[in-house]
């Protein structure tokens, strides 16, 4: 009982760390982002969270987690309620490492992060409530059918697949719908003159370096917290790899880019520090510290090109949300097979496996739901409403009104 008390409370700490992680989203996308559209950013971040964690109490848990079931696809009931014991009672411990209460919430918390991903690559054009609808049924039923393929012991978990913590089953399902949107969507006005793209600077780079810092923290929670336990030896090993990634990744990322672009960006900077978090996520229970150093330096090489070719395809992403959650969290996938105590072929084969997997599913399921939505009720706002800002014709609202008009 003593072991179930300590390691329930730190997968609930934990659990509180991957919430906070959502108030880092919401700094870095409005930071990177003009200020005319800060609430409208904000709303979609506080939506996603609420409606997050009711569609996956209501279906989502129990699609990710159905027991027994076919291992493409399974429900066990709508709503959540503990398993019973021999007795007949409620059976609140889950694997004998925390209670069925905190195994839910821990789980939500990482079920709203897709949509978040989609957020940041739409930002500033895309329509309130078609954005809403697709969070609905991504989160609600894309992410916890994929889930169940792997962490619900389905088809792809028996093949032999390995995601430690996400990269490809939390970063990789939001990359690939934010890769069908941005393309579906096209991109902001004067993103691109004469076929060059150009910079629109966000209004509030302090903003964004807060928020990159407070997602650091937050993965501390994110991958510590799928350990399951608070095993001393393997939840340390995983924060150690996680830090060590995430500086890996940051230092490359802007020494490639001062290198190529011949200036210290500290966006650059920023991207490859998450490109770092995102590269290890997959394996961060797998690797030695080396091996994290390695997979951060290349996840940060892979932001500094990724972010160029996306430039290069005239695709708009305001915050860097494909390269980062989709390019690195396949680039994690994959080094599970290159990398640490999993490595070899054969591993390698079923990483590759799955990522192709997920990318077909993701996408077409993505693409569905969203060309439904712009064949219907459109997705994307007005000229006017682009140019003038959403805060104002979504909201009626400015984030920093100017004071000074109401003064006598």
């Amino acid at each position: 009982m003593e072991l179930l008390t300590i390691n329930n409370v730190w997968i609930m700490i934990c659990t509180a760390l991957v919430f906070f992680m959502h108030l880092g989203f919401s700094f870095l996308e409005i930071g990177l982002t003009r200020q005319k559209n800060t609430i409208n950013i904000l709303f979609k971040n506080v939506f996603i969270v609420n409606i997050g964690l009711l569609l996956y109490c209501f279906v989502g848990y129990s699609l990710m987690y159905p027991g027994h079931f076919n291992s493409f696809l399974g429900f066990s009931g709508f709503g959540i309620s503990a398993p019973l014991n021999a007795q007949g009672g409620l059976d609140l411990t889950y694997n004998q490492g925390f209670t069925y209460w905190t195994g839910f919430l821990f789980q939500g918390m990482f079920a709203a992060t897709a949509a978040t991903i989609v957020s940041c690559a739409v930002a500033e054009r895309v329509k309130l409530a078609p954005f809403m609808i697709f969070t609905v049924f991504y989160v609600g039923l894309v992410y916890p059918i994929a889930g169940s393929w792997k962490w619900g012991g389905g088809f792809l978990d028996k093949l032999g697949f390995y995601d430690f913590a996400g990269s490809t089953l939390v970063h990789s399902v939001g990359g690939w719908a934010a890769l069908i949107a941005v393309c579906l969507l096209g991109p902001r006005i004067g993103k691109f003159k004469d076929g060059k793209p150009q910079a629109i600077p966000g209004h509030s780079i302090p903003l964004a370096t807060a928020g990159v810092l407070i997602l650091w923290l937050g993965w501390f929670g994110f991958n510590g917290g799928s350990v399951l336990t608070a095993d001393p030896a393997t939840t340390s090993l995983v924060l150690v790899n996680t830090s060590l990634a995430a500086a890996a990744g940051g230092v490359v990322a802007f020494l490639i880019s001062k290198f190529k672009y011949k200036d210290y960006d500290l966006t650059m900077f920023l991207n490859g520090i998450l490109g770092g978090l995102v590269g290890i996520t997959a394996g961060a229970d797998q690797m030695s510290p080396t091996d994290a150093i390695l997979i951060g330096s290349i996840a940060g090489i892979f932001i500094v090109f990724a972010i160029g070719i996306i430039d290069r395809l005239k695709l708009d992403d305001p915050v860097g949300a494909i390269p980062v959650h989709l390019v690195c969290g396949v680039w994690g996938t994959l080094a599970v097979g290159i990398f640490g105590k999993l490595a070899g072929f054969t591993q390698f084969e079923h990483q590759f496996i799955g990522v192709a997997i997920y990318g077909a599913f993701c996408s077409a399921m993505a693409y569905i739901i969203l060309i439904s939505l712009k064949k219907t009720v459109g997705i994307r706002v007005t000229e006017r409403e682009e140019i003038e800002g959403l805060d104002v014709h979504e909201h009626g609202m400015n984030a920093y009104p100017d004071f000074r008009l109401n003064e006598h």
